[in-house]
């Protein structure tokens, strides 16, 4: 019972080392353990005080000092900690109502209400991370004064639904510890050319720069203004919502159908105006420096949110060796080689959306080249083609656990997690499927890795009060936090037990043992644990 228990806090008997000694004297970095290459979830070891990512990428998971703490109250007895870190995420489409909402016209409760069933199997299936399509073709599914309220909520581009629906979904993710990263498509002005736009719509607004190609119309990524309203668009969303990531597709330029692209007229302009690049180049310019501009925003509007781009999956034909297929860098003026060198991101997601295999795009050829790609501690993201998981029987249970695990395999080079498209087949047990990724590999919770600019930075451990099991939690900047992250002494290790968001109070302890605690920055920087004994 719990009266029965004695619970104390390990407490330094000196003369009260100062904050300043201590951090002067000892440091505490994450540990770090390798992935492996099997299903078997990830177990940290002990790497001593030097840092790793998991797998072994360079980069601090936690931070402060190790050994004790006053924090201005009672000496804590500080421990380092840490566990391997991984994004595991799902794609929730809204073009075409693929995902959400599931048809247009729902009731703002109906529309709520598959929000919140959805987050709650996605929290289930020990995913931690939602990336929700706000943006499918330059609408807006939350209250804009930029963009019209789209056609998929209520059938009507620019009809209010009666709520907010990316309020809601970062009500609803945070509270189930999830985080919530806004999907915008940069350039698409329609997924159908003959569906109605509002008056405030970007095509109506820009006439001379919207353009018909296939099916879509398709906005101009030459025309500075287009490119300004694109970022108009990510600063309000960063600024007035609190998301923890920006997330673009690979809609860039369109992928081609035959025709050309009609922007004769803009580029025309450019060499006029004394610009000399050849078109592919001055196609490729205009998206990069897209990249290079939504992520200085991001960056100086909330540092903590991670901005990411999820390319097509093959760089360039023959690239790695014996690789086939669309020339992303020629065909629709994506470069994401040159995004990640430059550091422009914090993340590629390229979309491996072939089996393994299948040996002109094999998937395990794809994921070892991309995450040797990176630089600067960032990270590769696999994505991967969940939705045709039973189609036929390249796409079996047994292929999409290979590709986790050989996703796993090359954590060392940067690879970092999944992200699935998309959330349909998590939600409904697909071919045992949601059963596979939780026993499997998400067994034991994990944060997303530390945004690669601020693995610097330094996280004060919280400050623990025990009351029987019952523990209660503070922090001097509580606002800068993302979750608390409770962990299991055993032998020689620490293994994480659960994480509880930051916005908690406190936690209950599961009973006798060691424990310990830390805080979790939003920047996914972690500080030293607090160790605390429960006889």
């Amino acid at each position: 019972m719990r009266s029965a228990l004695v619970c104390t806090i390990l407490v330094a008997c000196s003369g009260g080392q100062s904050e300043a000694e201590s951090s002067s004297s000892s440091t505490s970095t994450a540990v770090a353990g390798s992935t492996g290459s099997t299903g078997a979830d990830p177990q940290p070891t002990s790497t001593g005080t030097t840092g790793t990512m998991p797998g072994g990428t360079s980069g601090s998971e936690a931070s402060g000092p190790a050994g004790t703490s006053t924090g201005g109250g009672p000496t804590q007895d500080l421990v380092t900690v840490g566990h391997p870190r991984e994004l595991r995420a799902a794609w929730v489409a809204s073009v075409g109502n693929i995902n959400f909402p599931s048809g247009q016209g729902l009731s703002a409760e109906a529309q709520q209400a598959e929000l919140s069933a959805m987050f709650d199997g996605v929290a289930a299936a020990g995913l931690n991370t939602v990336i929700l399509q706000v943006r499918p073709e330059c609408d807006a599914l939350y209250a804009s004064a930029i963009e019209p309220w789209s056609r998929y909520l209520t059938g009507t581009q620019g009809e209010d639904p009666g709520y907010d629906p990316l309020e809601f979904a970062v009500t609803q993710a945070h509270a189930r510890g999830l985080e919530l990263h806004a999907w915008f498509n940069p350039y698409r002005a329609k997924a159908s050319a003959a569906s109605k736009a509002a008056d405030n719509h970007i095509s109506k607004l820009l006439p001379q720069y919207a353009y018909t190609y296939g099916n879509y119309l398709w906005m101009d990524p030459g025309a500075a203004q287009v490119q300004d309203q694109l970022v108009a668009v990510i600063a309000d969303v960063v600024a007035r919502y609190d998301i923890d990531g920006v997330h673009f597709d690979d809609y860039f330029y369109p992928y081609p159908d035959g025709d050309p692209f009609p922007d004769d007229t803009t580029y025309n302009a450019y060499t006029q105006g004394g610009g000399g690049l050849g078109l592919a180049d001055w196609r490729r310019d205009n998206v990069d420096r897209m990249v290079e501009r939504v992520g200085i925003k991001v960056a100086e509007l909330r540092p903590s949110v991670r901005w990411g781009i999820s390319p097509f999956g093959i760089y360039r034909p023959g690239i790695p060796e014996g690789i086939q297929g669309l020339d992303q860098f020629e065909a629709i003026y994506s470069d994401p080689v040159k995004w990640m060198q430059q550091g422009w991101l914090d993340y590629l997601a390229p979309q491996l959306y072939w089996p393994s295999t299948q040996e002109p795009q094999a998937y395990g050829k794809l994921i070892e080249w991309w995450s040797g790609i990176t630089t600067g501690g960032r990270y590769i993201f696999a994505g991967n083609y969940l939705s045709k998981l039973g189609s036929d029987p390249a796409w079996s249970l047994d292929e999409l656990r290979t590709q986790i695990q050989l996703s796993r395999q090359y954590a060392p080079q940067g690879s970092q997690g999944n992200i699935f498209f998309h959330v349909a087949p998590i939600l409904g047990n697909d071919l045992g499927f949601t059963d596979m990724i939780k026993s499997e590999f998400y067994a034991r919770p994990a944060l997303t890795p530390p945004i690669a600019a601020l693995v610097g930075e330094v996280v004060a451990p919280p400050q623990v009060v025990l009351a029987g099991t019952s523990v209660m939690l503070s922090h001097d900047d509580a606002a800068s936090l993302r979750a608390w992250v409770l962990y299991r002494s055993e032998g020689e290790s620490w293994q994480i037990e659960r994480i509880v968001r930051a916005s908690e109070p406190g936690l209950e302890l599961p009973g006798p043992g060691t424990w310990a605690i830390s805080a979790a920055g939003r920047s996914g920087v972690e500080s030293a644990g607090v160790r605390m004994v429960v006889q």
